[in-house]
Formats: structure tokens, sequence, C-alpha cells
């Protein structure tokens, strides 16, 4: 993972599987004549307690003599304004910080201190968020940065148990913080370390690390194994597409002259690489993945699949995925945009007008259940919405929810037939949030507050005849 004489950054926070890392690669760094730079992110989420795990850091630089760059970052409030979970938010802050720290000293290696039981559990998330074979697979000992390919990620502890770590550290008088937060149960990774885990070593499976490892490391091979097949193809793909003008097939070849294997349509994959080929493309283009999506262009070819408003993706018969923009305000595949600017408005989508109207003030009282009446927080809707009908793979959270359910989940549970579901209109903002389902309740998210300032009020009733 490591070159002689290489500049490292090392993320420290100042726990015990940082301060345990920095304390192996300082032990071996005058044999290796490795550089250490430490870097220490604060996400300002414990007050003091972050603080105090900087002043650490600090330290310890200071008593080993090393460089130090620390960074500061919100975390909590850029949750609140982009939409993500504290965890991802924090994720994506400490990724983006390691880099810039990185590029401004000219190093290319960030060492972290990932370690056995962040993979076992990182498997069990996984698990219960319905990852494939390549999530499964879990982090990998060297790995790029997700906010740049040209900054490798370095994982040297990754086989090696937190209790492991703990009696290392305690026989080399390793002084660090423990994270009073770790012990929580309002994370699902906290409640996966503190309960689920503990739960199936003592009842289950003793040598659960042993197993769950073994398991993320065949799971990762057959993973990389659909991931080359899908590699290999769609570059024969690309070839044939460059070809000046088609080759003429011999006695005993495939398809367009290649060998057999190379010009398999897509059609003619296995279904795993057919799914890798369709992920791929999609990371290509910057748009995120899910098994909906990817399933809805692999199982039909031609057909656009929303992706958000007037932004569609599909896949052509070759396998090539393609993304398309329509910017025209009109009815496109049984859709409309609205713009919400001025006051009030009304306007007819298939067979249904919807009327509304804005209200400024300082406090609004919180409304109880009325027929075919709804208010919502006009300035988390913003000025332009999208109306349309359900479709596979649609997320939504009612009023009430913890987080987002499928809508398919939601009409079953509100016994809504089958049959109806796909005539049901739905309105999402312009980022591509849905804030109302017809039947169904507003959504948390678009509820009034004590702090609105803008409340939107919005009217329904079918119109069969128009």
């Amino acid at each position: 993972m490591l070159k002689r004489g290489q500049a490292i950054l090392v993320a420290v926070s100042g726990g015990l599987d940082s301060k345990t890392l920095l304390h192996v690669l300082y032990a071996l760094s005058a044999r290796h004549r490795w550089k250490l730079i430490i870097a220490h992110f604060n996400h300002q989420l414990r007050g003091r307690s972050s603080n105090a795990d900087e002043q650490l850091v600090r330290k310890t630089a200071m008593a080993l003599k090393l460089p130090i760059v620390v960074g500061h970052a919100n975390v909590r409030q850029f949750a609140q304004k982009s939409g993500l979970s504290i965890e991802m938010a924090a994720r994506k802050l400490r990724h983006e910080f390691f880099v810039r720290a990185a590029k401004e000293r000219g190093i290319r290696v960030v060492a972290l201190a990932h370690h056995a039981d962040d993979q076992i559990e990182l498997f069990f998330l996984r698990i219960l968020r319905g990852a494939g074979g390549e999530g499964l697979a879990g982090m990998k000992w060297h790995s790029p940065s997700p906010v740049n390919r040209k900054i490798a990620l370095i994982r040297p502890l990754l086989d090696v148990t937190k209790d492991e770590l703990r009696d290392f550290a305690q026989r080399n008088k390793i002084h660090f913080r423990e994270d009073g937060t770790n012990a929580r149960l309002n994370a699902p990774r906290n409640r996966i370390r503190n309960e689920l885990l503990p739960l199936l070593r003592r009842k289950y499976q003793p040598a659960l690390a042993k197993m769950v490892l073994r398991l993320m490391e065949i799971v990762g091979a057959e993973a990389d194994l659909d991931g080359e097949a899908a590699r290999q193809w769609l570059v024969s793909r690309r070839k044939i597409e460059r070809a000046p003008r088609p080759v003429p097939l011999p006695a005993g070849r495939g398809e367009g002259g290649l060998r057999p294997g190379e010009g398999t349509v897509f059609k003619d994959l296995p279904v795993a690489v057919q799914r890798r080929v369709l992920q791929s493309q999609l990371v290509h283009l910057n748009l995120i993945t899910d098994f909906e999506l990817v399933e809805q262009l692999r199982e039909s070819a031609d057909r656009l699949v929303s992706i958000g408003p007037r932004l569609f993706v599909l896949r052509d018969a070759t396998g090539r995925v393609i993304l398309k923009s329509r910017s025209s305000a009109e009815f496109r595949l049984n859709e409309l945009a609205v713009n919400l600017e001025g006051r009030a408005g009304e306007v007819v989508f298939d067979g249904m007008r919807i009327r509304w109207h804005l209200d400024t003030g300082r406090r609004f009282s919180l409304p109880g259940a009325q027929k075919a009446r709804e208010f919502f927080d006009a300035d988390k809707i913003g000025n332009e919405i999208t109306l349309r009908h359900w479709r596979a793979g649609d997320r939504f959270q009612p009023i009430g929810f913890k987080s987002a359910a499928k809508l398919q989940d939601l009409f079953t549970n509100a016994k809504i037939p089958r049959a109806r579901r796909h005539s049901l209109i739905v309105a999402e903002t312009a980022g591509g949030e849905i804030f109302w389902v017809e039947g169904l309740r507003m959504a948390e998210h678009f509820k009034l507050t004590p702090w609105t300032k803008r409340r939107f009020i919005w009217r329904w009733h079918r119109c069969p005849n128009e």
C-alpha cells in the first residue's frame, strides 16, 4: 500500500482506532522514510467534546513533532441545508477536507483507520438497505477517494478487530478519547454495533467476525468478476461503434467477426452483468443508482425513465444508457411542469383541477385534516413543481413517518387497488422530492412549523369531463 519515502496524510480523530494507526505508522516511518502529516476534521457535533478531540490531536502532533492540518465545519447545519443525514453529511465534508489538504501539500495517499469491526457493521448496514454484491463486499484496502480519484485511500487496519486495537493501545500506553455518541442507539450503525451484533454472537455465531469477513471476500470476488465482465463488454461495444464498416463474419466467429463473447448483444448477457453494465454507465453520468432504476432500464429498451424534473434516462437496444432532458413546460409523458410564481394559480392535469394560493404571515396555526385541501411550507416547495403519475421506485415520507418508504408499499398498506395506483397523481419539487400524493397524507418535510413564513394552500377535485 505504501512506497518507501512516501508522504502520507494520516486521518486522526483522536479516538482509539486513528490514534493506534498513527502510532503504528510513526513507529515504522523512520525505517521506510515515510513523511507523515496529521489531518484532523472537527465536525462540531459534540460541542466541547469535539474541541477536546481537536486539542488532543494537536498535542499529539506537537509531541511527535509532526505537521498537522485541521479543518472545521458545522455538519448539522450542512445536513439540514443539503437534505442529507448527519452521517452522510459528515462523510462528505470530511472526505472533501482530506482531498483538499492532500492536494495542497502534493500528497497522493490518505491513511484511514477503518478496522474489521467497521467492515462487519457496514455489511449488516448494507444488507438492511438492500445493497448488491459490490456494496456487500465492503471497504477495500486500497481505493480511490469518492471526491477525487487521483487521491488514494488506504486502510492498513482492515483485518484487525476492535478488541485487538484496544489491547495494543493499552500495552503501548496510547492515550485516546472515547466518543460517547457511539453508545447512543439513535443511529442505525450504533444499533447494529450495540444490539444486533452482540445478539448474533451470543445466540447464533460466536465466530461472527470470521464468518462475515470470509463471506465479504467471496461476495467481493464475485462482484469484481461481474464488474470486469461488464467493463470488457463495454470496451468491446465501443470498438464496434468506432469500426468504420461492418467486419465480415468468418466461420466459427461470433457476431461482427469478434471472438465468441465479445459480440454478445446486451439482452444475451447474464443478468448480473447486465446490471453492472447499466450501473457503470449511470455512475459515469454522475447519476445516483438504485435497484429500481437499474431494473427499469434493464427490462425495457427505449423506455424513458424519469430521474428528476425534465430529466430522463433510457437504455437503447445496444445496451447504451442515454441521458435526456426536456426544457419546455408542457405535457410530456403525461407530466406537467407548473410555475408557482405569483400569489395564486390553477391548473388541470389528467382529470384533476388543482388550485393554490399563498399566505404570508409571522405565525400559522397548525390546521387539522381537511378533505381535498392541504397546507405546506411554501419556501420548502419552491417556485416550480411537476405533476405526474406514480412510477416504480418512487419514495415518499408521509407526515408522521420517520423515514421515506416506497410508494408501492404505502399503496399496499393503504389498500389502494393495484389497477388504480398508476392513475393517482403525485406532485414533486424541482429537486425531485415528492411532497403530495393523491389519496395519501402530505409529506413530513413540507409541513407547517412555527418557523414557516409563507403558507402554500393546495386544493384539488376530480373533474372527469374536462
